[in-house]
């Protein structure tokens, strides 16, 4: 028995695939690191007050964000087709390219694989050739350099783009460019996945898919 829990409170979630639920989590664990700064006394106030600011503004660049959602489907609509999507990131990204990717396979049923950028020329860019789909998550302003020249690089080969930023970025580089709200690195995900949970529902849509009720899948997986 637990001495401990957590409720995210996060509410129902019907769905199968899990959406806020995820969102609610990352949350969580960002507060209860910021508990633990607190307690250690081993972070300067003024920081854990700002980061405080940031997680109460969040709400508010989600509903920003939700409002990019007719360039997201209109991209969708372009790919919806596609046999196969890859996702790229950088750091703190890496783990958000990774839940875009099972979101996409989850309830859409395309072949979807994420990677991390900087391993990019060990082994996944021999998988990359003319128009396919590669979407790239950028919101690390000390990765943006590097970042971009991953996604230069299969612009080459022929991919078509979707960059998820929060950068100032020549946008004329890629095909498509949503730009979120900034916020702390640390938080970026809980505005970054938005958008590519979008992407998966929408090109579920396009395909005719019940997004609420994708196959094999079950909300509570009770067999090891």
């Amino acid at each position: 028995m637990y001495k401990r829990q957590i409720y995210t409170h996060a509410g129902p979630e019907i769905a199968v695939a899990s959406t806020k639920a995820y969102t609610s989590q990352v949350i969580l664990l960002n507060i209860l690191a910021l508990y633990f700064a607190e307690v250690l006394e081993n972070v300067d106030n003024s920081v854990i007050e700002s980061f405080k600011k940031d997680i109460l503004e969040l709400p508010a660049k989600i509903e920003q964000t939700l409002k990019l959602s007719a360039n997201i489907k209109e991209f969708a609509k372009k790919v919806y087709q596609e046999k196969d999507i890859f996702f790229l990131g950088r750091g703190i990204d890496e783990t958000v390219a990774k839940e875009g990717s099972l979101k996409l396979k989850e309830i859409s049923y395309i072949h979807s694989e994420s990677y991390a950028s900087g391993e990019l020329k060990h082994g996944p860019i021999a998988l990359i050739e003319n128009g396919i789909t590669v979407i790239s998550i950028l919101t690390d302003p000390n990765l943006v350099e590097k970042s971009i020249s991953n996604i230069q690089e299969v612009i080459t080969r022929g991919a078509k783009t979707l960059v998820i930023t929060n950068q100032d970025i020549d946008k004329k580089m890629f095909d498509e460019v949503i730009c979120i709200p900034k916020t702390n690195t640390f938080i970026s995900p809980i505005l970054s996945v938005v958008p590519l949970q979008l992407f998966a529902y929408y090109i579920a849509k396009e395909k005719g898919l019940d997004v609420d009720k994708p196959r094999n899948l079950a909300k509570s997986v009770t067999v090891e």
